[in-house]
Protein backbone atom coordinates (compact mmCIF):
# COMPACT_ATOMS: atom_id res chain seq x y z
CA UNK A 1 0.00 0.00 0.00
CA UNK A 2 1.62 3.25 -0.81
CA UNK A 3 0.66 6.70 1.37
CA UNK A 4 0.76 10.28 0.56
CA UNK A 5 3.91 12.22 1.93
CA UNK A 6 3.43 16.28 2.55
CA UNK A 7 5.38 18.49 -0.32
CA UNK A 8 4.41 21.57 0.92
CA UNK A 9 3.55 23.60 4.16
CA UNK A 10 1.25 26.21 2.64
CA UNK A 11 0.98 29.85 4.07
CA UNK A 12 -1.45 31.87 3.35
CA UNK A 13 -0.18 35.99 3.20
CA UNK A 14 -1.92 39.31 2.54
CA UNK A 15 1.07 40.65 1.89
CA UNK A 16 4.18 40.11 -0.14
CA UNK A 17 4.44 36.11 -0.08
CA UNK A 18 8.62 37.20 -0.66
CA UNK A 19 8.55 39.62 2.88
CA UNK A 20 7.19 36.41 4.91
CA UNK A 21 9.46 33.84 3.21
CA UNK A 22 12.45 35.89 3.93
CA UNK A 23 10.88 36.04 7.61
CA UNK A 24 11.09 32.38 7.94
CA UNK A 25 14.13 31.97 5.86
CA UNK A 26 15.54 33.55 8.12
CA UNK A 27 14.13 31.35 11.56
CA UNK A 28 15.24 28.26 9.88
CA UNK A 29 18.27 29.49 8.16
CA UNK A 30 17.31 28.39 4.58
CA UNK A 31 17.41 30.28 1.48
CA UNK A 32 14.03 31.31 -0.68
CA UNK A 33 14.24 29.31 -4.25
CA UNK A 34 16.88 31.58 -6.45
CA UNK A 35 13.63 32.73 -9.05
CA UNK A 36 11.67 34.34 -5.88
CA UNK A 37 11.40 37.91 -6.20
CA UNK A 38 9.39 40.50 -4.22
CA UNK A 39 5.98 40.99 -5.78
CA UNK A 40 5.85 37.73 -7.03
CA UNK A 41 2.25 35.72 -5.78
CA UNK A 42 4.38 32.94 -4.35
CA UNK A 43 7.67 32.07 -2.58
CA UNK A 44 9.11 29.01 -1.11
CA UNK A 45 11.69 27.20 1.22
CA UNK A 46 13.02 24.28 0.31
CA UNK A 47 14.66 21.55 2.60
CA UNK A 48 17.52 20.32 1.73
CA UNK A 49 16.98 17.07 3.55
CA UNK A 50 14.11 16.16 0.86
CA UNK A 51 11.15 16.89 3.75
CA UNK A 52 7.90 19.27 2.72
CA UNK A 53 9.09 22.81 1.43
CA UNK A 54 7.01 25.88 3.06
CA UNK A 55 5.05 27.64 0.20
CA UNK A 56 3.99 31.04 1.16
CA UNK A 57 1.47 32.42 -1.34
CA UNK A 58 -0.64 35.46 -1.55
CA UNK A 59 -4.62 35.52 -0.80
CA UNK A 60 -7.34 38.49 -0.71
CA UNK A 61 -8.65 37.87 3.10
CA UNK A 62 -6.62 38.13 6.01
CA UNK A 63 -6.62 35.73 8.90
CA UNK A 64 -9.30 35.79 11.18
CA UNK A 65 -9.09 32.85 13.64
CA UNK A 66 -6.63 30.94 15.83
CA UNK A 67 -4.44 29.00 13.46
CA UNK A 68 -5.46 25.10 13.84
CA UNK A 69 -1.87 23.77 12.92
CA UNK A 70 1.15 25.51 14.29
CA UNK A 71 4.84 24.91 14.28
CA UNK A 72 6.30 24.02 17.60
CA UNK A 73 9.88 24.67 17.30
CA UNK A 74 12.73 23.11 19.78
CA UNK A 75 16.13 25.55 19.59
CA UNK A 76 19.55 24.09 18.87
CA UNK A 77 22.98 25.50 19.85
CA UNK A 78 20.52 28.30 21.65
CA UNK A 79 18.27 28.04 24.76
CA UNK A 80 14.45 28.92 24.73
CA UNK A 81 15.18 32.51 25.96
CA UNK A 82 17.84 33.25 23.22
CA UNK A 83 15.81 31.97 20.60
CA UNK A 84 12.70 33.82 21.64
CA UNK A 85 15.13 36.85 21.45
CA UNK A 86 16.26 35.67 17.78
CA UNK A 87 13.01 35.84 16.38
CA UNK A 88 11.63 38.77 17.78
CA UNK A 89 14.53 40.64 16.11
CA UNK A 90 13.91 39.27 12.59
CA UNK A 91 10.07 40.35 13.19
CA UNK A 92 8.10 37.49 15.49
CA UNK A 93 5.72 39.09 18.74
CA UNK A 94 5.16 37.29 21.56
CA UNK A 95 1.70 36.18 22.00
CA UNK A 96 1.69 34.36 25.32
CA UNK A 97 4.44 33.10 27.88
CA UNK A 98 3.67 29.40 29.25
CA UNK A 99 7.51 29.15 30.67
CA UNK A 100 6.73 27.64 33.92
CA UNK A 101 9.57 28.23 36.87
CA UNK A 102 10.89 24.78 36.53
CA UNK A 103 11.94 25.44 32.64
CA UNK A 104 9.11 23.46 30.96
CA UNK A 105 6.85 25.58 29.34
CA UNK A 106 6.83 27.22 26.16
CA UNK A 107 6.84 30.69 23.89
CA UNK A 108 3.78 31.29 21.58
CA UNK A 109 4.78 33.30 19.17
CA UNK A 110 3.34 35.28 15.79
CA UNK A 111 5.03 35.94 12.50
CA UNK A 112 4.61 39.36 11.00
CA UNK A 113 0.97 37.97 9.39
CA UNK A 114 0.14 36.54 12.64
CA UNK A 115 0.56 33.08 12.37
CA UNK A 116 1.21 31.51 15.05
CA UNK A 117 3.96 29.31 16.56
CA UNK A 118 5.79 27.75 20.08
CA UNK A 119 9.32 28.00 20.81
CA UNK A 120 9.87 25.08 23.05
CA UNK A 121 13.45 23.97 25.79
CA UNK A 122 15.60 23.51 23.75
CA UNK A 123 18.75 21.04 24.99
CA UNK A 124 20.17 24.23 26.67
CA UNK A 125 17.13 25.03 27.95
Amino acid sequence: MSFPTIHNITFDTTGDPYDLGLFWSAVFGRPLADDDKPGDPAAEIEDPDGGPRLLFIQVPEGKSVKNRLHFDLRPHGRTRDEEVERVVSLGARVVADHRRPDGGGWVLMADPEGNEFCVERGELG
